[in-house]
């Protein structure tokens, strides 16, 4: 599996092109970048549905998927790679993510990224939009901060994350259970599993570094301000079905920035409107591209 080293954590990789080869071919590139506690196996369809307009770039952000800290340990056999004091800022994940982009090469891409993922494209975009063409933000918004909730969520989140023994996994229909609050429309068993294993193997710190750091007054104070400087075209996504960030919340962002930001909803979807409604998906890419519509098919399998 590739790794590449950023900012001193070993990050996993991986390149899906039309042609199968694990390098870029030399078409335009689009990097995904996904949400909490997953990682970017879920963006493996929609990478390959594009990948005969696109190289597609997808890695795992630090301390989750396959980039996770033990792994960076393991594969270099360098104990101190884990720091002391790991970052969990949404923009030290801007600036990981633009080491790699250093590392490989590649100077201008299209970004398309996930939730948390989203926030942190961001603080990306806004860092560094000389290395963005165009945007993709998938479930993303601005929410107005409340003490009480707020409190209330962490203490909650951090015990979802501590309470997480492998066993779980082992459990019939767990994944479905898991992913329900998620989901308007059910997805295959094998996304959900992997969904799940990804949550459970998620490092402990970053897990919970990152409730602080996404959901806190410091984010919901600066967001508002980041979505009004943008200066990339950017479309963002929102589910009409998602309680997580619900698209409210992202027609409040796009409200702040019409010259840049285009916003849809998707009927009857929820938080993974990409593998809930492919073609609907796919077909909204497609027109904020600019692409011809045979370009981006979404192939049989990935219909549910």
């Amino acid at each position: 599996m590739p790794h590449s080293l950023v900012n001193g954590i070993s990050h996993y990789y991986e390149w899906i092109t039309s042609s199968g080869d694990a390098a870029p071919t030399g078409k335009p590139v689009m990097v995904f970048v996904h949400g909490w506690g997953g990682s970017a196996r879920y963006w493996e369809s929609t990478a390959q549905a594009i990948s005969t307009t696109f190289d597609c770039l997808l890695y795992d952000m630090r301390g989750f998927g396959r980039s996770t800290f033990i792994n960076a340990s393991a594969l270099v056999g360098n104990d101190t790679l884990k720091h002391d004091s790991p970052s969990y800022e949404l923009e030290t994940y801007a600036h990981d993510l633009v080491e790699l982009l250093n590392t490989l090469g590649l100077e201008k891409i299209y970004l398309n990224a996930h939730s948390m993922g989203a926030s942190i494209a961001v603080f990306f975009l806004n860092l560094y939009p000389e290395r963005v063409q165009q945007a993709i933000l998938t479930c993303s918004g601005i929410f107005e901060y409340d003490k009480k909730s707020f409190e209330a969520f962490y203490t909650f989140g951090g015990y979802v994350v501590k309470f997480r023994p492998r066993w779980l996994y082992q459990l019939p229909f767990m994944d479905r259970l898991f992913m329900k609050r998620f989901l308007h429309r059910p997805l295959s068993g094998t996304i959900s599993r992997d969904f799940l294993n990804d949550f459970l193997l998620a490092d402990y710190e970053a897990a919970v570094g990152t409730i602080f750091t996404c959901v806190s007054k410091k984010a919901a104070e600066e967001m508002p301000g980041e979505f009004s400087q943008l200066k990339v075209p950017t479309l963002m996504v929102s589910g009409d079905r998602d309680i997580i960030i619900p698209a409210e919340l992202g027609q409040k962002a796009a409200a702040l920035n019409p010259e840049y930001i285009q916003l849809v909803v998707m009927s009857d979807t929820a938080h993974f409107p990409m593998l809930e409604d492919v073609p609907t998906y796919l077909q909204h890419l497609s027109n904020f591209l600019k692409l011809d519509d045979p370009v981006i098919q979404p192939s049989t399998s990935q219909i549910r």
